[in-house]
């Protein structure tokens, strides 16, 4: 049995496998010794993706209602319908869920033909979190600066209320051998889940309280004079009235008290933080006031583009990375541009769109208000995710049209229009990108199981039966992944430049290798702002 290398795909940290299967579909797995983000080792969760070889429970067929199909009478069932809906609601009548579980090349095709040529965008991403918002608002981009190995050199190193022992065990181990060599650590645990972890200080803070610790430890900074007053003055600006927010509640005491710590807990941490020659703090989604809390602190005390010493977001999707790169969300356009005119016009004209977006899309209630309220008529549902299933429910049982790309055969009892067959992560072949913007080859071990099909050629082939073939002729994920690469040297003037592989063959692509884009983001203090400047706020 010949081994492939592919990727775990079961969480943002981007663990590399070698697996190998036989006929049967009996599955071998292990860590890629090879991969960067690893290096051989894997959790419970990434050996347990042989579960995913089963054929029990699998949709193998298309579906109208309940009635079994064929593909080009399901293909040409959507097209005549989606195209009867934006002729007679016109743009923004049709929507997008994605979920976890896709590759970059099935997100790519799926934002291409909804903001392209359906002229929406509205994508419901549960995924996407609060942390594409605060980086953009600090940075100018949704750039995560962060490496795995800024772990490895760290000074000081903080688990800002993600649980990172839990969720992400291989980033942990990497935390704990960092420890190990001398590194240390601090704790901020919100719900207890993190009571057992070997820290040199362990913080029981509340989940609302989390933001004023970091505020009240840049209070501390300006106090100390441990401000980075030359980074400030050249690569850094402050929105009005930031400074003076930091102060009143922010010293010790409030701070202690809103946390129900004494004093002296917060003063440890504090002082922590001023001895260290690096730090670097890993924190995940959920809380944009902590992000952004933790943002101005590395930013004010020029703990940012060195190693062992920037912010670590965490994002809570597999390849969230990856859609966030292609702008598959509802506020982005592609490839980190966003609406604006000049924007606009170029990504339309690399398109050839026929029907571009003008504005961002809603998402979440925003988007399940317009569904009850009858502004959206269709939405296509794709992806793995659980968080959502209420949401769902309620979307599809209102809808004059639902459509729904799954795996799952219990899915056709849940009340979809359509169900169309799509490949298991072991079928899935193309690209993902882990958290510290590294992209990976994830290859397909299996042989697609009856008639499903990857994510990306059902969307192409929808979008051609629409009559868009000349913008839909993707015969490969290469070919998705060569468009995506030049779309992100022509859209923008950001970090997101991937220009390198461009010119990449079939064969080279299938060879591709882990590679980081990005370099060492902001190392000369210069941000993707229109002054060169990031932002306190």
């Amino acid at each position: 049995m010949p081994a492939v290398r592919n990727q775990c795909g079961q969480c943002a940290v981007g663990c590399g496998l070698r697996s190998s299967a036989d006929p049967d579909r009996h599955i071998r797995l292990e860590g890629d010794p090879t991969h960067p983000v690893n290096m051989g080792i894997l959790c419970e969760r990434g050996l347990s993706l042989d579960q995913g070889a089963m054929l029990e429970g699998r949709l193998l067929h298309p579906h109208i209602g309940q009635h079994r199909v064929g593909w080009d009478r399901v293909i040409a069932h959507i097209a005549r319908r989606l195209s009867a809906i934006l002729s007679r609601h016109g743009p923004g009548s049709i929507a997008l869920h994605v979920g976890g579980g896709l590759l970059t090349e099935d997100y790519y095709t799926a934002n291409k033909f909804l903001k392209g040529f359906c002229g929406s965008a509205h994508i419901h991403a549960p995924w996407r979190g609060t942390i594409p918002a605060v980086q953009r608002a600090a940075f100018g981009e949704d750039v995560m600066p962060a490496t795995m190995e800024d772990v490895d050199h760290a000074d000081l190193i903080i688990l800002a209320g993600a649980t990172v022992a839990q969720a992400h065990p291989i980033l942990f181990d990497r935390v704990m051998a960092a420890r190990a060599e001398g590194s240390r650590l601090v704790v901020i645990d919100p719900d207890g889940s993190a009571q057992d972890v070997d820290a040199d200080l362990y913080l029981p803070i509340p989940a609302d309280a989390a933001s004023t610790v970091f505020a009240g430890l840049l209070a501390r900074c300006r106090d100390a004079g441990a401000l980075d007053a030359d980074y400030l003055a050249r690569a850094v600006s402050a929105s009005p009235g930031f400074w003076n927010r930091i102060g009143p509640g922010h010293d010790v005491w409030s701070v202690a008290r809103a946390c129900g710590l004494a004093p002296a807990a917060i003063r440890a941490f504090y002082d922590l933080w001023l001895s260290a020659t690096g730090a670097v703090t890993i924190f995940g989604e959920g809380d944009a006031a902590l992000g952004a809390a933790i943002l101005n602190l590395h930013l004010a005390t020029g703990r940012i583009g060195r190693t062992g010493s920037t912010p670590f977001a965490l994002p809570s999707g597999a390849n969230a990375m990856g859609a966030r790169e292609v702008g598959c969300m509802s506020d982005d356009l592609a490839a980190h541009a966003g609406f604006d005119p000049d924007a606009r016009a170029r990504i339309a004209r690399f398109w050839g769109a026929r029907l571009l977006a003008q504005e961002p899309g809603l998402e979440g209630d925003a988007l399940l208000d317009a569904i009850r309220d009858g502004r959206i008529k269709a939405l296509w549902s794709m992806g793995t995710d659980p968080s959502s299933g209420e949401w769902l429910a309620q979307a599809r049982h209102i809808l004059p049209l639902s459509i729904r790309s799954t795996d799952r055969l219990q899915e056709r009892d849940g009340g979809w229009h359509v169900l169309l067959p799509s490949a298991a992560w072991l079928e899935k072949d193309g690209t993902l990108t882990n958290c510290d913007r590294l992209i990976s080859r994830h290859r397909r071990l299996l042989p697609i199981a009856g008639e499903a099909h990857s994510d990306w050629w059902i969307v192409n082939r929808v979008a051609q039966a629409m009559g868009w073939s000349d913008a839909f002729s993707f015969e490969r994920p290469a070919d998705i992944f060569r468009e995506h690469v030049r779309l992100t040297a022509y859209a923008g003037d950001g970090l997101l430049d991937l220009r390198r592989h461009a010119p990449i063959s079939n064969p080279a692509y299938d060879e591709l290798t882990p590679w980081r884009w990005g370099e060492r983001p902001f190392a000369e203090g210069r941000f993707p702002t229109p002054d060169g400047r990031a932002r306190l706020g």
